[in-house]
């Protein structure tokens, strides 16, 4: 299993987060994703800014670490001929280290451009449509596309990258493991279900592919201040995507999770300076089939000593899975 590193944009400014990078391949991380928001979760995160100007930078202060969108939604704010464009830029500046990581979205964000927030079996409709416009773009030639939600006339990547970009989609059942399996070389899923890898594989023809899954962690080494730190940041979590993509603003997520508690949060994201509980939480994704697994360290100010930690003590322990 290769361990990855998350550029949280929702607790990072866009300076902070390029910093975090170069610092995180330094590391010793095999790979970073990036999440993609307009709007924090919580009020307390603070921040949401550009991800793809911040991918254009991260690619130029890392040389090896594999890059991923985790993930981007191509329907709403997004058309997906501009998103094609945007990931084979990435792809060309990075020199073949980038994934791009595809999701149906959620309310917090895709709201803002005025749409409204369509039922899930639309946005899944949406996003097939929006995964065949930028897979036909990674093609090659002029592409045309007259479809139930979007319209592509004569688009064409000028700037095509040598290596195509891989394509990954979140799922988090059978029905999108059924739809998006067989579009996709990744799997994408926050999850340690093993019979999503596995129906995935089917479904894809058998043939074995790398599945990205994200675990939070809280690192202090006082851990009543990661408890409360998690909790103050993170409560969202509680909630499952299910209902987090349905929120439209932190003050939904807020109200929605007035009444989870510390020890709650503490119950499902390892927190404290002890190796062990992260180790545990890794190795059920590896037994659930999971080849990538992107940590998520809670807390902008306490980057630097989670990397720290993570070169000493963390990576090591995790290689030895």
């Amino acid at each position: 299993m290769r361990i990855g590193y998350t550029l949280m944009c929702e607790q990072s400014g866009a300076r902070a987060l390029v910093e975090h990078a170069a610092s995180a391949e330094r590391a010793g991380f095999d790979f970073e994703v990036i999440s993609d928001h307009y709007f924090p979760w919580l009020v307390e995160q603070g921040h949401a800014p550009y991800a793809w100007s911040v991918l254009g930078a991260v690619s130029q202060v890392t040389e090896r670490v594999d890059l991923m969108t985790y993930v981007t939604c191509p329907t709403m704010r997004y058309h997906p001929a501009v998103v094609a464009q945007k990931a084979a830029t990435v792809q060309e500046l990075s020199n073949g280290r980038f994934t791009l990581g595809l999701g149906a979205g959620e309310n917090l964000n895709e709201h803002v451009v005025g749409r409204g927030w369509p039922p899930v079996n639309v946005r899944h409709e949406m996003l097939i449509e929006a995964v065949d416009v930028i897979s036909a773009l990674f093609d090659g030639g002029h592409v045309n596309h007259a479809g139930k939600h979007f319209r592509v006339d004569s688009a064409k990547l000028w700037d095509l990258p040598a290596t195509r970009v891989p394509i990954g989609v979140a799922v988090s059942g059978s029905q999108s493991v059924q739809l998006f399996a067989p579009r996709s070389e990744v799997m994408i899923s926050t999850e340690p279900k093993a019979e999503l890898s596995q129906e995935w594989d089917r479904v894809s023809g058998g043939k074995k592919s790398r599945k990205v899954g994200q675990l939070p962690v809280c690192f202090d080494t006082d851990r009543d201040a990661a408890v409360a730190r998690a909790h103050e940041q993170f409560r969202w979590f509680a909630g499952g995507w299910k209902v987090n993509s349905e929120l439209p603003g932190p003050a939904g997520f807020a109200g929605a999770t007035q009444f989870v508690r510390p020890e709650d949060v503490a119950a499902s994201i390892p927190c404290g300076s002890d190796v062990a509980p992260i180790v545990d939480a890794v190795r059920e994704f590896r037994d659930a089939g999971y080849t990538d697994l992107a940590l998520v360290q809670i807390g902008e100010k306490h980057q630097r000593a989670f990397l720290e930690f993570a070169t000493s003590e963390l990576l090591p322990a995790l290689r030895t899975l």
